[in-house]
């Protein structure tokens, strides 16, 4: 059986959580705040119908939504709309998707509670789509075929996860007409035919005061107290009360939501009107087992749900049976904002290569978006695009990048977003070392080797344009970077033009073997020796370049007969060389002799002579070696200036070029708290100063630089200072003059509105004669402060100023005075300007440090004089310090003779101005005066005294009487604060005599010293009888009589209206007000005040209806009287008519 809608007035009550420690439901509660935001169950996306229409609402949910966390979800909000009986209507509201990581939740309501999605039917759909493209969500709610009871206000509300917005909008359907001093209520019921029509059976009156559930009055209550609540509460229906009492299993049902922040605990309870019945819960309606997150509870007749570390699975909605009676509620596990710990960095990277960007999160799991420029990335077909997950961190990577694949990058939570940029360079391959022409003789091997920069790549080798296909002679490697040719036992069909081709580049490396065909002739015995070379000498053409580090092998063809004995010598110095050194090594065979050294170094650059030998004779021929190397790294470079995003880096050339001059430089750039460099440039830059760009303000980056020659890259050079770029500030702001004098200007400004990343230094001011274009620093060095005094300026001279704001990347633009300033002080009336609170007498007590400042105005500095009461002031007890703008008057100790009248006069030639400030010292009161017992009777004591002589120079704001009886002198307050000079001591105790103090009080405290009763006063102990006089009784009654009249009025038709007046009347008269000789003391439209007196008609949102003679009637047992006056009800923007006016006027 359905639950029957009582609901009753009564004090508003907060809503308490079952349990203090998990957090608390959102009821529908009776106040503006809308209820906790519901998954729609019943929306109707597919736009079927099914039977039901629009509930009414009250007027006073049409008022702003009081959320505290209103996040602007809304792109477009529904508008208010007028519709005609039988038309139809749509309203359309618009959630931008692309910020939101799940589908948005929208509900529309009717009033302050009624959710429209139960309503869904012939006179009402809910649609919605969503736009991939724009990235926007579409809510529509259709009214049709619209009916007078439509009318109202009508609320959208959408939610996402942590975020709420809130849209009230209102529907005005004619010919239909609500009076003003009603308000419509709906009853809703089971689905059928009228599902969600309005009821007009009873038109309640309105409430200001909350709504409570009576049912819950009632099952706290006896049966036996049931009718006497229904009475109080205006319920008739008692017999349905009974049934449902005896029939519901399900006394308290579950909130109609709850809300739990993810990992904490949530408590879901109802009540049971059978303490043993069995209870089953379920979500999404399968029967929940227990577990260690699950736990049942059953105290008395009251049942528990707890859910333990509650997840996102947990958002569900859960049921709770007891036979085939149900309670439903939805519960909302809110998840915290998911924060980026390590955010994305920048990379600049070769096409073709693979990139990871990689962030890290504060949470597992959580859900991330990836955007390019925008726009998000999504997993296509061609696995462009990767994401993977692990714990905390989130990588997204990109295969074989390619130049459309540079832009920034964006990683976004729900708590924030991070951003790198991509760069994709082409590739660009380096040789660096050629093949070369071989001439070899036949037998020999010959070896054609190259090497470029790139480790990956391939190549193919050609013989005359035909490639070459490795055999048992011919061998092809590739190791790192070296390719190698080599063709064993040389023939002459060898012989021809040998080329490498890199795959996937457009050059060719080529050279030339050349066979040396060996000739046999017959010669003598006896052949002097001979050396063999292209060239011999220490030309600049017969030096041979080594590569530090390589092998230098000299082989030297030499002929002779006998074979002659080979010497190596190096220099002068040096002397022959042998194999003694473990890195030289000499060898000599038939036709050859070969010079050796394993891992050149730079020592052994030189001139190498060789020298052949036999009976015959002698040859000599000199080889001059070369040893290159890469250079040294050039030091560490120096920032010259930044800029908001870039910098200008200089650096010196390397003190070693290696042996070949210096081609160029490469530069590379980090953020200092991280550990990945990256390049800038991949040609060597010629220059050695470099502009870098495209950096993050506030950033701090480091710098270093690689050296480029023929040979190769040297090392890096140490890194650089870390920097910041940052950009100058803007220009500081309300540049104007203070003060100004003969020879000084005051000048004063504002911060700059934009002072960026960098803190702000200090400000510089300059200046300059007009028509000069030298600006002079006002001072050396910078100032913190906003304001400058300039002293030293020639007087009568047109000066200009100017202030900059300095920071880490230099000065601003100047803040420049608009027009040329004169110095020349300017003569200023002397005015005092006396303190609000120095106005009235200034108290301080005994003791206490009086500082007085009196700001005043004038130039040149005015003289300043005090005086009290017309004498100058003692020094020594009064100190007097002045400035240019104020005087200060100060007295460390007050004392009392320091009361009285203080004038200052400011004067600045024949010209002053005056003031006066009053000073009044105060202290403790003496003593009261002559106390004593004037009547003693009964149990009563009546005592009287005087003054204190000394009130302590103020008045006395009252006394402390006390007593103590004889026997034991323990003292107790009788009256404190008492302001009569006498009183009357009551309920003493018989037989006791009683001695009497009194103290005096004033504002400062109470007298140090009482007054003390001269005679003691005894209390008899019988034979005392009191008799009253007797008096004859007054009679005070009076007739009502309206001391103040209702005046006529004119007022607007919707805002809240007054009447009021003031009766007088003993006893208090009984008041009833009348509208057209009507009594309406009962109608719940009017609310009527009294006070003191004055009576108060407040009329609630008045109708033009409610206008007419209104009168008021005060009634007592002496008499009656009446008032009464005219009230108008104009409409709301009623056009303005000259007789209109006329009659306004009148009123």
């Amino acid at each position: 059986m359905p639950e029957p809608t009582i609901k009753a007035v009564k004090e508003p009550q907060k809503a308490v959580s079952p349990d203090p420690a998990v957090a608390e439901p959102k009821p529908e509660e009776p106040k503006e705040t809308p209820s906790a935001p519901t998954e729609s169950s019943a929306a109707d996306t597919s736009g079927t119908a099914s039977d039901g229409v629009a509930p009414e609402g009250l007027p006073e949910s049409h008022q702003p939504d009081t959320r505290q966390d209103l996040t602007g979800l809304f792109t477009e909000r529904p508008q208010s709309g007028e519709v005609n009986v039988g038309e139809n209507i749509t309203f359309v509201a618009r959630v931008c998707g692309e910020s939101l990581l799940k589908k948005p939740t929208v509900k529309w309501f009717k009033g302050k509670w009624m959710d429209l999605a139960s309503k869904s039917g012939k006179h009402l759909q809910l649609k919605e789509h969503y736009d991939r493209n724009t990235k926007v969500y579409t809510f529509e709610m259709h009214i049709i075929a619209a009916k007078a009871n439509f009318a109202g206000a009508y609320r959208c509300e959408v939610s996402s996860r942590d975020k709420f917005d809130s849209c009230n909008f209102d529907l005005a359907v004619h010919e239909y007409f609500v009076a003003c001093d009603s308000f419509l209520s709906y009853s809703s019921t089971d689905a059928g035919e009228d599902s969600g029509e309005l009821d007009f059976s009873a038109l309640l009156k309105k409430s200001t005061e909350p709504e409570v559930d009576v049912w819950e009055i009632l099952q706290k209550s006896s049966p036996s107290e049931y009718e006497k609540i229904a009475f109080q509460y205006g319920i008739t229906d008692l017999r349905g009360i009974f049934i449902f009492i005896l029939t519901t299993a399900i006394l308290r049902k579950l909130d109609p939501a709850y809300q739990v922040e993810k990992g904490h605990k949530i408590k879901l309870q109802i009540e049971v009107a059978n303490p043993d019945a069995e209870v089953k819960w379920l979500k999404h309606g399968q029967e929940i087992h227990l577990t260690g997150r699950y736990i049942f509870e059953s105290v008395g007749n009251k049942r528990f749900l707890t859910i333990n570390n509650c997840t996102l699975a947990d958002d569900a909605a859960y049921t709770c049976m007891i036979g085939e009676e149900k309670t439903v509620t939805e519960l909302f596990v809110k998840e915290p904002p998911v924060l980026i710990v390590r955010n994305l960095e920048d990379q600049m990277v070769m096409k073709g290569e693979r990139v990871e960007f990689e962030c890290e999160v504060s949470e597992e799991g959580a859900q991330v978006k990836w955007e390019k420029d925008g726009v998000e990335l999504t997993r296509d077909e061609s696995f462009k695009y990767r994401f993977k997950k692990d714990g905390c961190k989130h990588v997204l990577i990109i295969n074989d990048v390619t130049k459309e694949d540079c832009g920034h990058y964006r990683v976004k939570t729900n708590g924030g977003q991070s951003l790198a940029e991509l760069m994709v360079q082409e590739k660009q391959l380096e040789v660096y070392q050629s093949i070369a022409d071989l001439t070899v003789k036949a037998k020999y091997q010959a070896v054609f080797k190259c090497e470029v920069s790139d480790e990956k790549v391939k190549g193919i080798w050609y013989k005359n344009k035909v490639e070459v296909k490795p055999d048992a002679r011919t061998h092809i490697t590739h190791i790192g970077r070296i390719h190698k040719l080599t063709i064993d036992d040389v023939k002459p069909d060898d012989e021809g033009d040998y080329t490498f081709v890199p795959e996937g580049y457009a050059f060719n490396l080529s050279a030339k073997l050349n066979f040396l065909e060996v000739k046999i002739d017959f010669v003598p015995r006896q052949d002097p020796p001979k050396i063999h070379l292209d060239c011999m000498g220490r030309t600049a053409e017969c030096t041979i370049l080594v590569v530090a580090g390589n092998k230098l092998r000299l082989d030297v063809p030499i002929t002779g007969d006998p074979a002659p004995t080979v010497v190596w010598t190096k220099g002068e110095k040096v002397g022959v060389l042998t194999d003694s050194d473990g890195r030289v090594h000499v060898e000599s065979t038939k036709g050859h002799c070969i010079f050796t050294i394993e891992g050149a170094e730079r020592q052994d650059e030189g001139v190498y002579s060789v020298i052949v030998r036999n009976p015959a004779g002698e040859d000599t021929a000199d080889i001059n070696v070369k040893v290159v190397d890469v250079p040294d790294p050039p030091e560490a470079p120096r920032i010259l200036s930044v800029g908001e995003d870039s910098c200008i880096v200089q650096w010196d050339p390397p003190l070693f070029d290696g042996g070949q001059p210096v081609i160029g430089y490469v530069l590379e750039r980090k953020k200092k708290k991280s550990y990945r460099w990256m390049r800038l440039n991949f040609d060597p830059y010629k220059e050695t100063t470099y502009e870098t760009k495209r950096m993050i303000e506030g950033v701090a980056y480091e710098m270093r630089v690689y050296a480029v020659n023929a040979i190769g890259m040297s090392r890096p050079s140490a890194a650089s200072q870390p920097f910041v770029p940052v950009a100058p500030t803007s220009e500081p702001t309300g540049l104007c003059v203070d003060d100004i004098s003969d020879t000084t200007i005051s000048l004063k400004w504002r911060a700059p509105e934009r002072i960026g990343s960098a803190e702000l230094e200090g400000y510089g001011v300059e200046y300059c004669k007009e028509g000069s274009d030298e600006w002079i620093p006002a001072f050396k060095g910078l100032t913190d402060r906003t304001s400058v005094i300039i002293r030293d300026l020639p007087t009568g001279e047109k000066m200009q100023f100017r202030v900059r704001a300095y920071n880490m990347a230099g000065p601003s633009p100047p803040a420049t005075l608009q027009q040329a300033v004169t110095i020349r002080e300017i003569m200023q009336r002397p005015k005092i300007w006396v303190p609000r609170n120095l106005r009235q007498t200034l108290i301080k007590k005994v003791g206490e440090t009086i500082n007085l400042v009196i700001p005043f105005q004038g130039k040149p500095r005015p003289q300043v004089n005090w005086t009290k009461t017309d004498e100058p002031l003692d020094p020594k007890q009064v100190s007097i310090r002045n400035s240019n703008t104020d005087t200060i008057l100060f007295i460390r100790r007050s004392e009392r003779k320091d009361s009285g009248k203080y004038d200052v006069q400011v004067q600045i030639e024949n010209v002053e101005d005056r003031a006066s400030v009053n000073i009044q010292i105060v202290d403790l009161p003496g003593p009261p005066q002559n106390l004593k017992a004037i009547d003693v009777w009964g149990f009563n004591v009546a005592l009287e005294w005087k003054p204190p002589k000394d009130n302590g120079n103020c008045d006395i704001t009252g006394y402390t009487i006390q007593k103590a009886d004889k026997k034991t002198m323990e003292w107790y307050i009788v009256f404190e604060q008492y302001r009569r000079t006498n009183c009357v001591v009551s309920d003493l105790i018989m037989g006791n005599e009683y001695v009497f103090r009194v103290y005096a009080m004033n504002m400062v405290g109470l007298s140090p010293e009482p007054c003390l009763s001269k005679d003691s006063a005894y209390i008899q102990k019988t034979g005392i009888v009191y008799k009253p006089p007797s008096y004859k009784e007054r009679d005070f009654s009076e007739v009502p009589k309206f001391t103040h009249p209702l005046m006529s009025r004119s007022v607007i038709a919707g805002y809240n209206a007054t009447l009021s007046c003031s009766v007088r009347g003993i006893p208090k008269p009984k008041i009833t007000w009348y509208k057209n000789k009507m009594d309406i003391t009962n109608e719940a439209k009017y609310r009527m005040f009294s006070n003191q007196g004055v009576l108060t008609l407040e009329i609630r949102k008045p109708c033009p209806f409610d206008g007419g003679v209104y009168m008021c009637k005060a009634i007592n047992s002496s008499g009656e009287d009446v008032v009464e006056c005219k009230l108008e009800v104009r409409r709301k923007y009623m056009p303005l008519t000259q007789e209109l006016l006329r009659d306004l006027l009148n009123s």
